[in-house]
């Protein structure tokens, strides 16, 4: 089986993460690069593992985490799609069976909240692993007084964890907010649609969605 670490190791997949971040940073978008991807990785084979799937499942989550976003070597639009399609022929050239690349595809092809939606255990599982990455450390923009409502919103964010409570069936975001920085409402603003693809992939997998900001739960 393709593992993650062979993902890794692709030059070509190196290439298409530098240029995603490299598109991304000049039209002022958030950070997408090995930070997010790494921690989105992980999170999905995470979320999969505490839930009880299996080994082959799991790694199919994380190598779909680690490539989700090399769409936006293309462009910033559509790159869900355009990011399925690379990495489909990316792991068929790297010898991955065509039912797992179908499966990676499928996750890829559904993580944006503007086109996608859970179809799959693994596009679940990485929705909410992608969506629950907000924080300051994905503010590229070292200049505050330009800051827009998604750099406030991602700078404000001083800690943000995603548990998984396998026995109570529960996925819980937990968020701390500066409201210095920005009031909770602001996060609404611009996270409520994702937030609710995140309730609906937690309840694909059958597990409950929660949002707690600020010690006070949302969700």
């Amino acid at each position: 089986m393709i593992t993650l670490e062979d993902v890794k190791q692709n030059s070509e997949v190196q290439s298409l993460i530098n240029a995603a971040q490299e598109q991304l940073d000049a039209i002022g978008y958030t950070e997408h690069s090995n930070r997010h991807i790494n921690i989105v990785s992980d999170r999905c084979g995470n979320i999969l593992k505490e839930l009880g799937y299996d080994e082959h499942t799991i790694e199919l989550g994380r190598i779909a985490g680690y490539l989700h976003d090399i769409g936006n070597a293309i462009n910033r639009h559509d790159h869900a799609h355009s990011g399925a399609i690379l990495s489909y022929q990316i792991l068929k050239e790297m010898g991955m069976s065509e039912k797992d690349r179908t499966q990676v595809l499928m996750a890829i092809g559904n993580h944006d909240e503007e086109t996608g939606t859970a179809v799959s255990n693994i596009s679940a599982a990485l929705i909410l692993a992608d969506k629950s990455d907000v924080h300051r450390s994905r503010v590229t923009n070292t200049n505050m007084g330009t800051f827009d409502i998604h750099d406030k919103v991602n700078y404000a964010v001083t800690d943000a964890t995603l548990e998984v409570n396998a026995l109570d069936r529960k996925i819980t975001l937990k968020l701390d907010i500066d409201n210095k920085i920005c009031p909770v409402l602001d996060y609404f603003q611009i996270f409520m649609d994702r937030t609710m693809m995140s309730k609906y992939a937690a309840k694909f997998l059958n597990v409950w969605f929660e949002l707690i900001i600020n010690g006070t739960k949302l969700l």
